[in-house]
């Protein structure tokens, strides 16, 4: 995955349990090195304001502008993030969103239009938030909505593998990202 995309700074946000080896994420870091992940302390405690602190963090430790690849939990702390301080980041690739009420952080998210290209992908069969409530958010936040279908939470138990599909809508993200900056430069 080469093209436009090398113009940007990938960053991956994890969800719950911080994605393990077979999870597509963590598979896409093995592709490409130059990915970086979102560390958190405490993976099995998610907590908005220290998650999203630290996507914020990781973000402003560069000037190039940077793509958000996030799952589940992950998705959460970008877009709270995201609505602190838009800054350097020129889209958001958000998948499987958890349910936000789940977790009582619903009021603490965006209610309106997030401030980059953003394309939300869910399944019809996610436990951790149906269908219909990830188009109610994908709505709010302007972002494009894809149902991908029966593919569970998006993660290592849904067989992915590498999971094209998914790299094929990060360089569509790419293309979104970087057409809008040379809008935005005339």
């Amino acid at each position: 995955m080469a093209g436009v995309l090398s113009k940007f700074r990938v960053l991956v946000a994890p969800g719950l349990h911080g994605s393990g080896p077979e999870h597509w994420q963590s598979r896409w870091q093995r592709l490409y090195p130059s990915f970086e992940r979102v560390e958190q302390d405490h993976w099995d405690q998610p907590d908005l304001a220290v998650w999203s602190a630290r996507v914020s963090r990781v973000r402003q430790q560069e000037r190039r502008p940077a793509l958000i690849v996030a799952h589940s939990f992950g998705t959460l702390a970008t877009v709270h993030s995201l609505a602190r301080d838009p800054a350097g980041v020129a889209g958001v690739l958000l998948v499987a969103p958890a349910d936000p009420h789940k977790f009582g952080v619903a009021a603490q998210l965006p209610m309106t239009r997030l401030p980059c290209p953003s394309i939300l992908l869910a399944s019809s069969n996610d436990p951790w938030m149906t269908a219909g409530h990830a188009a109610l958010w994908a709505a709010r936040w302007g972002s494009e909505f894809i149902n991908l279908g029966a593919l569970g939470h998006i993660n290592a138990e849904s067989g992915l593998g590498d999971w094209l599909d998914g790299q094929r809508l990060l360089q569509k993200l790419a293309e979104q990202a970087h057409n809008e900056q040379i809008v935005n430069i005339f």
